[in-house]
């Protein structure tokens, strides 16, 4: 009798338990710093997300015109070439191409000490899509980059 009622009770007890951490996927943090690292190389967004946030964090101390990090969200097949494009936008457009339909999402550059975000749609990424975030700054985006990941 203890385990048909034990049976029964363990199925209600996970409908009541959360079904995914939904919240941790739509708020993402990344943190950069002056050795021109980010804190993390992959990044995954929850594709029952309708916006997504990313919080930017310059743990640094160097001023942004010395060592400015910024994020920026392309497809990987182009990121090469809007890293390329952003350096001839200049600081002034934050190192990005402006009105750059390559471009999905992009934070402002920051220094030490300086927190930013982004929102932007889920619907703009496709779950299994090819995506890489990185830094525009001139010279960052070779070893500042990384996956995001849509599950």
């Amino acid at each position: 009798m203890r385990f048909f009622s034990l049976s029964l009770l363990a199925p209600a007890l996970l409908l009541m338990m959360p079904v995914s951490a939904s919240a941790e996927t739509c708020e993402l943090s990344i943190s950069g710093n002056d050795q021109m690292q980010y804190n993390k190389s992959e990044m995954v967004v929850g594709a029952d997300c309708d916006q997504v946030t990313v919080e930017l964090e310059h743990t640094g101390q160097l001023p942004a015109d010395q060592m400015g990090h910024n994020w920026v969200l392309t497809e990987t097949g182009d990121f090469q070439d809007v890293a390329q494009a952003g350096l001839n936008a200049g600081m002034e457009n934050d190192y990005v191409p402006q009105d750059d339909d390559r471009v999905i999402a992009y934070t402002e550059v920051i220094g030490g000490g300086e927190t930013t975000s982004v929102t932007f749609d889920v619907s703009q990424l496709d779950s299994g899509g090819d995506y890489t975030f990185f830094c525009s700054f001139p010279g960052h985006s070779a070893v500042m980059q990384g996956k995001l990941v849509v599950e």
